[in-house]
């Protein structure tokens, strides 16, 4: 059906198309615009107090329809086929260097229970190479308590991140929860600070990978080692997720067979010697301080095991339906077995003072005082391997959140355009290789600071998530989900963790300066997008008043309207004025566009509310400033090709509306 026949003969907008497309200047001034005088009057009636903005147009109604013999097909299909290339030279070596079937299709498959556990697993695993080392360095004789106060708040956490993820699956983790559930811009702050923790992540377990290799190799480079480490995994990562869930995989499976081996030869050993002496003889051993103070600082110490347990929330979307819970539940088993079971296992074998002394290498020391140095070699390779694979985790994370935060556009778009040959963010990842490999190259090896930074951010992410889940709870709490954590869970593992972070500030209280640094370099990036039409805006006012850059104004003003005339897709089934009004109060908030599609889908023309156009219209008029349009198409995936647009990424609002960005 035509569209201006469905529109209400009542209504009739001040400025016509014609008008708008061919005579308004870039800036609505009284004085330059040719008006009829019933239309001046209205005009200085709503924007004599403003005449430097852009006006749009206003909202328009329209009702879309299928033809009756359009086919279903019509709709647009979930997967697409890409034509196969013809069988040139070219295309043979791309084929065979990316693994690539020409024949295939470009379906998504989606990881499966031990492929997803792997990707996150293979980084909170590899904290059992070092957190008993670093706990004893507080706790002592008491680090197996601390590690298990540990294990029981990761419990907590289990069904906090759980329940966020069935509720709302989508890429981001806490940046994902806190954006539909508060603005943009507080979501932008955790977000920044799961850059930080990822960035921080790469370098230090890349840089920590190779001092390990060195007991396999003495000769290497450690400089040029971590670099060619860094970019193989920026290699692996640009192949595909799957391939590189293949090789977590590996890792993982390697690293728990390394560490149950591990755990078998220092139980053989205590049972050799028959006895517990070195068991008591270290819990005689006076230590400084109260016990409660030594076990809370241990506790403090020890949540650095946890890290790598909210990676899992940035790649949901690449998970089967129902694998995301299975991975909390599989890394929390992992490390709440492994992290007590070897710090207690050390206080039979060695002395209280050996463990002190060997703060980042007790598993290699370990092996070698129950089994000597095979086992040593052993575990010196399997740290090799799984921090390598910490790194690999660190990709995929930042990959699936720098990718969510730029379909919201809180960073530039081109970051999510994928290559051709494997469908991957090459922009992210190789930008990601970059940055990584500078800051690698400006610690020059000291990488204390850098973990000080890793473990503030990743703690103060682990606080946001349930601060997120706590809100969620309060303003969405009809969202469907699959896990509930109760308020006494939340509430507990919240205090437990802010806990722990004050605690890790205490000890380092250096470490917070360097924090802030790279905190504060990541925020004013992501800033600087959200006020990047002011500053575009600031720049073509200048721009404008120098003849010689007339063009590269007009390349500003285009790219300008671009941003501005993005728009945004809100879903609603009610006529409500305030659920409408809610929408329209978050585009303004948080987007940086003037443009919003309010949609309505119906099965038949009785079911669309009576006063829904009427309303559109008003609202319309409240904010001139943003173009309400109306379109009414019955239910069928094919309103999405009407509309002209895509959904790439969405927020919901709440209640029976759902809003896409499109």
């Amino acid at each position: 059906m035509d569209a201006s026949k469905t529109k209400d003969e009542n209504y009739t907008p001040i400025w016509n198309h014609s008008l708008i497309n061919r005579n308004l200047p870039a800036k609505v001034n009284e004085e330059t615009i040719s008006i009829s005088p019933s239309q001046n009057e209205t005009f200085n009636q709503h924007y004599r107090h403003s005449i430097s903005w852009d006006f749009n147009r206003w909202g328009t109604v329209k009702r879309l329809t299928l033809a009756p013999d359009s086919p279903p097909c019509e709709a647009i299909p979930v997967f697409s086929i890409q034509p196969v290339p013809l069988p040139t030279k070219k295309n043979r070596f791309l084929s065979f260097l990316f693994c690539r079937n020409a024949k295939q299709s470009n379906e998504h498959k989606l990881l499966g229970e031990w492929q997803s556990t792997s990707i996150a697993g293979n980084d909170i695993t590899s904290s059992c190479l070092y957190t008993a080392g670093i706990c004893a360095q507080k706790a002592g004789k008491y680090s197996p308590i601390s590690l298990a106060i540990v294990a029981f708040v990761l419990y907590l956490f289990r069904n906090i991140y759980a329940e966020v993820g069935t509720a709302l699956p989508l890429n981001g983790g806490a940046y994902n929860v806190l954006l539909n559930c508060t603005t943009k811009l507080i979501a932008s702050v955790a977000a920044c600070l799961t850059l930080v923790s990822y960035i921080a992540t790469a370098v230090v377990s890349g840089s920590s990978a190779i001092a390990y290799g060195q007991h396999l190799w003495a000769g290497m480079n450690p400089d040029w080692a971590v670099i060619v480490l860094l970019g193989f995994f920026a290699f692996l990562t640009l192949m595909g997720l799957k391939e590189s869930a293949n090789v977590a995989l590996f890792i993982f499976i390697v690293h728990i067979g390394t560490m149950i081996l591990l755990v078998i030869m220092c139980i053989i050993k205590i049972i050799e010697t028959g006895n517990v002496d070195r068991l008591k003889e270290n819990w005689k051993q006076h230590q400084s301080g109260n016990v409660a103070s030594n076990i809370y600082f241990g506790f403090s110490l020890a949540l650095l095991g946890v890290s790598g347990f909210e990676t899992s929330a940035n790649y949901i979307e690449e998970q089967q339906a129902g694998v995301f819970p299975k991975t909390l539940r599989n890394m929390w088993l992992f490390v709440s077995f492994f992290n007590p079971v070897i710090s207690l296992l050390s206080l039979f074998i060695m002395k209280l003072v050996e463990i002190e002394a060997h703060r980042d290498d007790l598993l290699a020391a370990l092996a070698t005082a129950s089994s000597g140095d095979w086992l040593n070699k052993f575990v010196a390779a399997d740290a090799l391997l799984v921090l390598s694979g910490a790194v690999l985790t660190s990709y995929v994370g930042i990959v699936g959140l720098i990718r969510r935060m730029s379909l919201d556009r809180c960073l530039p778009m081109f970051l999510t355009q994928e290559n051709r040959w494997r469908k991957t963010n090459h922009y992210i990842i190789l930008g990601f290789f970059g940055v990584t490999s500078l800051l690698h190259f400006i610690v020059k090896g000291n990488i204390d600071s850098l973990a000080g930074v890793y473990t503030i951010a990743f703690l103060s992410v682990m606080c946001l998530f349930a601060i997120g889940n706590m809100i969620m709870k309060y303003k969405r709490g009809a969202l469907r989900r699959s896990v509930v954590a109760s308020w006494p869970r939340v509430v507990f593992g919240l205090c437990a963790v802010f806990a722990g972070l004050v605690g890790e500030i205490l000890l380092h209280l250096e470490h917070v300066k360097y924090f802030l640094l790279y905190f504060v370099a990541t925020f004013l990036i992501v800033m600087i997008m959200f006020a990047r039409n002011r500053v575009l805006k600031l720049i073509i006012y200048f721009t404008s008043r120098i003849g010689l850059l007339t063009r590269f104004n007009a390349i500003l003003y285009r790219q300008y309207k671009n941003i501005e005339n993005q728009p945004m897709i809100f879903f609603t089934k009610v006529d409500d004025p305030s659920i409408l009004n809610k929408g329209i109060l978050y585009v303004r908030s948080n987007e940086l566009t003037h443009c919003l599609q309010i949609i309505h889908l119906y099965k038949n023309e009785e079911e669309i509310p009576t006063n829904l156009i009427d309303n559109v219209k008003f609202l319309d008029k409240q904010y001139p400033k943003l173009c309400v349009d109306l379109v009414s198409s019955k239910e069928g995936r094919s309103i999405s090709r009407k509309i002209g647009s895509y959904s790439d990424n969405y927020f919901i609002l709440g209640f029976d509306v759902l809003s896409l960005r499109l």
